[in-house]
């Protein structure tokens, strides 16, 4: 008579690693990705919910066009404590994040920085921040 198999679906999901050291290894990546990318959601959050508090309207992915038309204060405020909640998570809630280290904090500035520029960019194409002109040119100051 066969032998009955005793793997569970959790051991065939498991590591498939060699040793405990690459899947700690493996596991320390996918929390600086995390820090990462909990730095570009923060990011994304502050100007949606700074311009809802103001009650001025601001692009989000809700509008029509997507990122290009205007969103009401109320979808901004809410947009914006989403992106927060979701860095919340993705920064303090996935590894252990440590304010004193320096791997951890560049990697969440880095996402944040990288999630500024496109704003930036994005925002100031249809805003006029790519371009610049000086507020006082021709009023004879």
């Amino acid at each position: 008579m066969a032998e009955k198999s005793t793997k569970t679906l959790g051991s065939v999901l498991a590591w498939k690693g060699n040793s405990l050291t690459e899947k700690a290894e493996f596991m320390e990546w996918l929390h600086y990705i995390s820090y990462f990318f909990g730095g570009a959601f923060l990011g994304n959050a502050i100007p949606h919910f700074v311009s809802g508090v103001m009650g001025r309207p601001f692009q989000s992915p809700f509008a029509k066009p997507p990122g290009q038309g205007l969103s009401s204060s109320t979808v901004n405020v809410l947009w914006g404590v989403f992106n927060f909640a979701v860095s919340y998570i993705l920064v303090c809630r996935v590894g252990e994040f440590a304010l004193r280290s320096t791997t951890h904090v560049t990697l969440m500035g880095l996402g944040f920085l990288l999630m500024g520029l496109v704003g930036a960019r994005q925002f100031g194409r249809l805003h006029g921040g790519d371009s610049p002109q000086d507020p006082n040119a021709g009023s004879g100051l």
